[in-house]
């Protein structure tokens, strides 16, 4: 069972990584907590359940829930957050947390009030014997997919010239715009990146816990425990942490299934008064 439950900490952590990373990313760029996140994890979660309604294969509602997403978060960008950055940071806090009310009740408002609910695709049925445990092959594949996505776009902001130019955006904006690059176009489609991220983990989310108007605000609270844990603006210590908070959940539903969510915010706690900036994070 301890074995069993480690595996699926592991893949649920994969989630919570992939979640945190974009909130990672988007708090890099504005230097703001994304109130937003979680609206957008449950926008993905919905948009993925109409693509595989309507007939798609399970992979394009993946790609779909990321896309969706990621225009939502670029319209966040282009009519919320740039207009109330004029009024210092509180206001843009405000905004967000207005913003992912609105989001959830156009959920409402377009899907209805009640759950919905989504089997994986015949090929990620059954389960996987690893010899020490039995997994099922969705959270095998979820985990794996994740790792995955997060790599790729480690490689991307780490590895190519768009990255430099987003990093160099994000740490030196007005010399980048002194060289002539267009700053408001990169934190622009980094808000949509770290967005995307956030819907494509609501679309791997569905097969598991369904779809709901409310899903994110759960998720962003867990978002946001990974994020203070790994270290705020920390990419690795988004995904490290990640991976901690889902074993450290799975572990402590054996004995006690009633706190395996409050474990998680008593080690956030336990973490700070030792490491205030986290495990990963600089200052």
């Amino acid at each position: 069972m301890v074995s069993a439950q480690l595996v699926n900490g592991i893949a649920i952590g994969m989630i919570y990584a992939l979640m945190s990373f974009g909130l990672s990313i988007i708090k890099g760029l504005l230097n703001i907590p994304n109130f937003a996140h979680g609206a957008l994890y449950a926008l993905g979660a919905y948009i993925c359940y109409s693509a595989v309604s309507m007939g798609l294969p399970f992979a394009l509602g993946l790609l779909a829930a990321f896309a969706g997403a990621a225009l939502a978060g670029w319209a966040l960008q282009r009519f919320a957050i740039q207009p109330a950055s004029k009024s210092g940071y509180l206001a843009q806090l405000v905004t967000l947390f207005g913003a992912a009310l609105v989001i959830e009740q156009m959920l409402l408002i377009g899907w209805g009030t009640i759950g919905l609910s989504y089997s994986p695709p015949p090929l990620l049925r059954g389960a996987v014997n690893l010899g020490f445990t039995v997994v099922p092959k969705y959270i095998a594949f979820a985990s794996v997919f994740s790792a995955l996505v997060i790599v790729s776009v480690w490689l991307l902001i780490e590895r190519t010239k768009f990255g430099a130019y987003l990093r160099a955006g994000i740490e030196r904006p007005d010399t980048t715009r002194a060289l002539g690059i267009n700053v408001d176009l990169l934190l622009g489609v980094g808000m949509m990146m770290g967005a995307g991220l956030a819907g494509l983990a609501g679309g791997l989310a569905l097969p598991l816990v369904g779809a709901t108007s409310t899903m994110g605000g759960d998720m962003l609270g867990i978002a946001f425990v990974v994020l203070v844990i790994g270290g705020l603006g920390s990419l690795y210590g988004s995904v490290a942490a990640g991976v901690l908070v889902g074993v450290v959940q799975s572990l402590t539903a054996i004995a006690a299934p009633a706190a395996s969510t409050a474990i998680i915010y008593a080690a956030m706690i336990g973490i700070l008064l030792f490491r205030p900036q986290g495990l990963f994070g600089e200052r």
